[in-house]
């Protein structure tokens, strides 16, 4: 008896760099899954099921693989590497690599930048004297790291061939105008060549809800 296809669901929404990680690697690996968009606007007790038994934090993304689900986009990226067999899951080695860049980013990168992003294009007030500043001083550091891990002139964060590390660091760099911050050559050659992968599109294109026919 032939094996049953994988089944995917995945949960996420198009103002979610967190969400279009996983979107991303899904898209460019082409593991065949099912979208459903969450409003990120509703409170968190007012989503719909089974999303919101289902997220533990009650966050996008969430993934649903053969009816277990799975949380946290770093995480979410891993399993779906494993899966694969690829981006970044050929070998152990290259997988230890990997998983050093997700939990930098995790602290760093994708920390700094989404709350820049939101305290300039969405809801400054929520923000104290001088945490703006604090958080530029933190992207500043991150992004000159980033350039320098690129200067040796390796098409991808690991080598020569995309991995989720490129995914998971790329996932708010596409919103760099919204967080009104600067992008040095070296990072901005690097997330072209990302858009040129098979399959890429933007964060509002493929995290966009589907329409009713």
């Amino acid at each position: 008896m032939a094996d049953m296809p994988d089944q995917i669901t995945f949960y996420g929404n198009a103002d979610s760099g967190h969400a279009y990680k996983v979107g991303l690697m899904l898209a460019v690996s082409g593991l065949a899954h099912t979208y459903q968009s969450i409003d990120i606007g509703q409170p968190r007790h007012l989503r719909p099921e089974p999303f919101r038994s289902l997220a533990k934090f009650g966050e996008v993304p969430l993934l649903l693989h053969n009816g277990v689900p799975y949380i946290q986009s770093d995480s979410i990226l891993m399993h779906l590497a494993e899966l694969s067999g690829g981006f970044g899951a050929e070998s152990p080695l290259r997988m230890a690599r990997v998983r050093e860049w997700l939990f930098w980013e995790a602290n760093r990168l994708g920390m700094c930048l989404p709350q820049l992003r939101w305290a300039r294009s969405f809801a400054p007030q929520d923000y104290p004297p001088g945490a703006v500043s604090w958080l530029q001083s933190r992207f500043d550091v991150d992004i000159a790291k980033l350039e320098a891990e690129l200067a040796d002139g390796r098409a991808f964060i690991i080598d020569d061939l995309p991995t989720i590390a490129d995914f998971s660091l790329c996932g708010y760099l596409f919103w760099a105008d919204a967080a009104e911050v600067v992008l040095p050559v070296g990072v901005a050659a690097w997330l072209q060549r990302i858009m040129e992968l098979p399959n890429w599109q933007s964060p509002e294109s493929l995290l966009a809800p589907l329409l009713a026919l």
